[in-house]
């Protein structure tokens, strides 16, 4: 098994009502729980945008240094993501198109490097 993280830009996600906002939320969860029941979810959170960023870190002064917002030099950035464990990239894009196909907007899917990920953080201690 191998986690996967399929995640979104903010700017991917169109103009919504908030209607549009609900039925999109209640079709991702809906997946979500599909993912638990087949035994691959292991975590997933959305929502985010600009107005959530609680501070920037700059570690060149070999120090960290806390400023307060978002002051890095794009316009993308997260908007919500899950992260899945399961056999291959096949199954992680099927999972992945799973969600694309109910919020109604692009995903990404990235493989954790092998190795890289602790026991605890695949809850296995």
């Amino acid at each position: 098994m191998a986690l996967y993280l399929i995640a979104f830009n903010d700017e991917w996600v169109p103009h919504l009502t908030m209607e549009d906002v609900r039925e999109r939320g209640a079709s991702a969860r809906a997946v979500i729980k599909d993912m638990t029941t087949a035994g691959v979810f292991v975590f997933s959170d959305g929502g985010l945008d600009a107005s959530t960023v609680v501070c920037s870190v700059d570690p060149s002064s070999g120090s960290p240094v806390f400023t307060d917002g978002p002051f890095v030099e794009t316009k993308e950035h997260l908007g919500g993501f899950a992260v899945i464990d399961v056999p291959d990239d096949a199954e992680a894009r099927h999972w992945a198109g799973r969600i694309a196909v109910a919020v109604g907007w692009p995903q990404e899917v990235h493989r954790f490097p092998s190795g890289q990920v602790s026991a605890s953080a695949r809850g296995e201690d």
